[in-house]
């Protein structure tokens, strides 16, 4: 892999000015964010503070990555982490001086900023557990690793419209969403990929268009290119509300979005060598005894576990993320993987490693409900329209009193405003941040969104059902655990028959 860090150098010094300019008040939030956001940093609410995003890619946090982090939380001083739904950790409550120095630190460990905001390809997603999940059709993690880097070579030679987000999934499962996203990878049980592409969520959402069928894995980095060059050629450049991929499916339609993707594949294919070789993630450690715990995933290397360990909300404290690092770092070949719910996989443990480990990680989620996402919120972020963390915190203070069996409760999605950074649209439960009126004026709201499914051969995006009042959300979702709970089934096996029960309480608590 290419080392990025003198290409980006000169690049820093653009971010740091920009900063301090920013916080001198000599440049407007919408001026520093057009600047800040291409190094993957924004200016919290009140512009008072900073965030950084670490590009990670596939989610892949080494030992040495993680004592990079580490030892910057403690040497700035840092209180929130937040592990975003594309597999990224983001540093926040930053001071000026902090973003600044961290933005180059990063860089010269090997973590990149660069291109984690901003108009530009984003931090390649793939499946958490690839390479160790006996589950998988195959390992998909050095395609995902090639892609980003391959990536990251674009950013100083083409302009794009806004944003690519490409991904690889692994298995059916498709935690990713790579069947609607700007590009996507799906394994096969023939050792090929289904590629999809012009999807995404958000504002007109769109489901992606199967562009390929058994694309021979060595090809990957060919379909990157196509991708970038019909962005490019068809993408929309004048309008920033319209300048992602999805867009192209209303301006070409989707036959003719196809025609085109292929056309510039043709062109790839003809003009570059980029075939790919990798390697398959493996590991010979030896085990040492069995466990069965619920949060210990047996992997396909004999003897090994993945510990998952999901915090509320993706909001890592500083304490948790320190002790996990001191525990992991004289076990032999484990690393973190982070997973696109906001939460993280500890892979290749032994059985007596992951007893210690889940030892370590009690404090996160316990049950399915608890494992659900919330995008960081109105408070920090400058778009955000309502406060979707503490949403999150109100409904599992209410839900645990109830101590409903585990399924009882889907896990949820909660998105603070139309972006779907939360992946409301994608959820079996859904809510994306709102107004509702009232007698006394707007009300703090969210809308529901029902029936979302991210699995392949089912995979369909969420409907609104209703806008409900913030205060209400809890309590619905305890009525609704009630009910289901007193059918001694999961929610997932209630509402195939209860839909209409589902519906009428909904409507009861959006009055």
């Amino acid at each position: 892999m290419k080392n990025y860090a003198e290409e980006f150098r000169e690049d820093i010094r653009e971010f740091h000015s920009a900063t301090r300019a920013f916080y001198e008040k000599e440049l407007s939030v919408a001026e520093y964010k057009h600047i800040s956001g291409g190094f993957g940093s924004y200016a919290q609410r009140g512009g008072k503070r900073s965030m950084l995003r670490l590009r990670l890619s596939g989610g892949i946090v080494t030992k040495d990555d993680l004592r990079f982090i580490v030892e910057s939380i403690e040497k700035y001083g840092i209180d929130l982490l937040h592990i975003s739904t594309c597999q990224t950790i983001q540093l926040h409550n930053l001071t000026a001086d902090a973003v600044c120095s961290l933005a180059e630190e990063s860089l010269e460990h090997g973590i990149i900023t660069r291109g984690g905001g901003g108009d530009f390809p984003r931090n390649v997603m793939m499946s958490p557990l690839s390479g160790v999940s006996p589950d998988e059709t195959f390992d998909v993690s050095g395609y995902a690793c090639a892609a980003a880097d391959y990536l990251l070579g674009f950013i100083h030679k083409v302009k794009l419209p806004r944003k690519l987000k490409v991904c690889f999934s692994n298995t059916p499962e498709d935690i990713t969403h790579a069947a609607f996203r700007d590009l996507g990878f799906v394994a096969k049980e023939n050792h090929t990929f289904d590629v999809y592409s012009a999807g995404g969520l958000g504002i007109n959402p769109k489901m992606g268009v199967c562009v390929a069928k058994d694309v021979p894995p060595e090809l990957v980095l060919y379909y990157i290119r196509a991708m970038v060059d019909t962005f490019t050629s068809y993408g929309n450049y004048e309008s920033r509300a319209k300048a992602r991929t999805r867009y192209m499916q209303d301006t070409l339609g989707p036959e003719k979005y196809r025609a085109a993707f292929l056309e510039k594949l043709d062109r790839a294919l003809a003009s570059k060598d980029l075939k790919l070789s990798v390697t398959p993630y493996s590991s010979d450690k030896p085990k040492d005894g069995e466990l069965s715990h619920p949060r210990a995933i047996l992997q396909k290397q004999p003897g090994l576990y993945a510990v998952s360990y999901h915090p509320i909300g993706g909001c890592l404290s500083s304490d948790a993320l320190r002790n996990i690092y001191q525990a992991i770092l004289p076990m032999k070949d484990v690393q973190l993987r982070l997973s696109p719910d906001e939460g993280m996989y500890i892979i290749n443990c032994t059985a007596k490693e992951a007893e210690t480990l889940i030892e370590l990680t009690k404090d996160g989620a316990g049950t399915l409900f608890e494992t659900s996402v919330a995008c960081i919120g109105s408070q920090i972020c400058q778009l955000g329209l309502r406060d979707s963390q503490s949403l999150l915190k109100a409904c599992t203070n209410a839900v645990r009193p109830c101590h409903f069996d585990d399924g009882t409760l889907p896990k949820i999605h909660i998105s603070g405003c139309p972006s779907s950074c939360g992946s409301h649209q994608a959820a079996e439960l859904g809510f994306r941040g709102a107004v509702k009126q009232s007698p006394d004026g707007p009300k703090p709201a969210y809308a529901l969104f029902f029936g979302g499914s991210e699995a392949l051969g089912n995979e369909r995006l969420g409907t609104e059902l209703c806008v409900m009042r913030e205060e209400n959300i809890p309590k619905f979702l305890v009525a609704l655990g009630s009910r289901v709970q007193d059918s001694h089934m999961t929610f997932s096996g209630w509402i195939q028959t209860n839909y209409d029960v589902f519906s009428e309480l909904a409507q009861e608590y959006a009055q």
